[in-house]
């Protein structure tokens, strides 16, 4: 078969399959740029092995193959990634010290579009929002490399048994032992609910939209109220984590101060709402990137404040402007 023949078919293959191959890879790795970089890499072995390619699998089969070659070296030499709430005991505000930690440590947020495909099917993107959440996202990151691309492929993804048996070169019976063993792993860790943000509910919007108002005006005392008593706070790359209203009120009011006069623009991550906080210029004109903000959201309150700080990588990826005049 000739390559004119041939390459057209793979190239249509690799733009179809990219956002998902994308997610299943983000799944795999817990972080957006790792997973960017292991589709590229799939697709550059895929080039190069097509004229191998038989036809006894689909070419998206193969290709997930090749996918999750990659994963697995990748997670051969690397530790997992982590939220702070995995690393380092619950501080307080009024002991509190930042201590940074380098960036491979931790997970990453990514913009719904990269992870997420187009679907018509309600049940399938709600699964697909679901399995990227950042506390889902946490708990994969305890899974063996195998049992979490196991877990993926059958969990999320619903192939059947025999389908990641021949994928993995196993056997069905060694397939489902390790999702037996990958489903007891993620029931142990607990996963904290949290709702999507698209499409928002009546209630969600307006939740969103005091929490919005309250943070530009620097309202605290009018942000706690809008935190369940359990609620979260964390800011990578410091491995800090602060828990309950009082203490996360306490904190913007003291450590936090400099927040004071954002600006924040909506967007979503990971299947969340999020916004992009710009913090007042040191100049005065206008406003800098500060951090990106990722919401945990449950049953009408705030569960989770997740303020990535890193904005250098992040505000270019979810294509957030450089600075607000």
């Amino acid at each position: 078969m000739s390559d004119l023949a041939t390459r057209p078919e793979l190239d249509s293959a690799m733009d179809r399959y990219r956002v998902e191959l994308t997610g299943y890879c983000y799944r795999m790795l817990g972080s957006s740029f790792d997973a960017e970089d292991a589709v590229q890499d799939t697709f550059v072995r895929a080039w190069r092995s097509y004229d191998k390619f038989e036809g006894r699998a689909s070419l998206r089969s193969w290709l997930y193959r090749i996918a999750t070659n990659v994963c697995l070296d990748l997670l051969g030499a690397a530790k997992r990634r982590a939220r702070p709430m995995d690393l380092t005991e619950q501080g307080h505000q009024a002991t509190a010290t930042l201590n940074a930690l380098p960036e491979v440590t931790w997970l990453e947020p990514v913009p719904d579009g990269r992870v997420l495909p187009q679907s018509a099917d309600p049940a399938e993107l709600a699964l697909a929002k679901e399995s990227v959440r950042l506390a889902f996202m946490a708990a994969l990151q305890h899974l063996p490399a195998k049992q979490r691309a196991v877990l993926i492929l059958r969990e999320v993804l619903a192939w059947k048994a025999d389908e990641v048996a021949e994928l993995l070169d196993t056997s069905v019976a060694s397939v489902n032992s390790a999702l037996q063993r990958a489903r007891a792993t993620m029931s142990a860790r607990q996963i904290k609910e949290s709702e999507s943000a698209d499409p928002l509910d009546e209630e969600q919007s307006k939740l969103l939209a005091r929490y919005l108002t309250a943070f530009e005006a620097y309202d605290i005392s009018g942000l706690a109220a809008l935190l369940h008593e359990d609620a979260v706070l964390s800011m990578p790359p410091f491995d800090l984590w602060i828990q309950g209203p009082a203490e996360i009120a306490a904190w913007h009011l003291e450590q936090g101060i400099g927040c004071k006069g954002s600006r924040m623009i909506p967007t979503t991550a990971n299947g969340m709402p999020a916004f992009g906080q710009y913090r007042p210029a040191a100049d005065g004109s206008g406003h800098e990137p500060w951090a990106l903000q990722v919401l945990e959201v449950s049953r009408g309150r705030i569960t989770g404040l997740n303020a990535f700080l890193d904005t250098a990588r992040w505000f270019p990826l979810f294509g957030l402007p450089e600075r607000l005049a």
